[in-house]
């Protein structure tokens, strides 16, 4: 279960350093509020995977005499992000086929979805 919850974590990481600058901190309580509890040790380890990936640029900057990295996508980054958008919309759509969260469920547009095992 933890391995999934910092997949979905990173997701949000991505997300978040594509609208603005993220710091380690600020996105601990921002995933806070959507129910993650990850702790310092976790965080800055997912932070500094993503930036050696490649999806993340680092800044550091001095604020009143603490160093702090903020965090950036990187085109990579992006690139990585529009791929996992499709495929999480795909997973929603079937893991909550009821949710009103569900805008554009995959298969509608193209033809029916493929099935993941045959028919009994």
């Amino acid at each position: 279960m933890r391995n999934v919850l910092l997949a979905f974590a990173r997701v949000h990481i991505l997300h978040h350093a594509g609208e603005e600058p993220i710091f380690g901190l600020g996105m601990m309580e921002e995933l806070y509020r959507h129910g993650y509890r990850l702790g310092a040790g976790t965080m800055y380890p997912l932070l500094h995977q993503l930036h050696a990936d490649g999806l993340l640029s680092v800044q550091t900057e001095t604020i009143n005499g603490k160093r702090r990295k903020y965090y950036t996508m990187t085109r990579k980054g992006r690139v990585a992000l529009e791929g996992i958008r499709p495929k999480l919309a795909e997973l929603a759509g079937e893991v909550l086929p009821n949710s009103s969260l569900i805008h554009d469920k995959p298969g509608k547009q193209g033809g029916p979805r493929q099935r993941t095992r045959p028919k009994r």
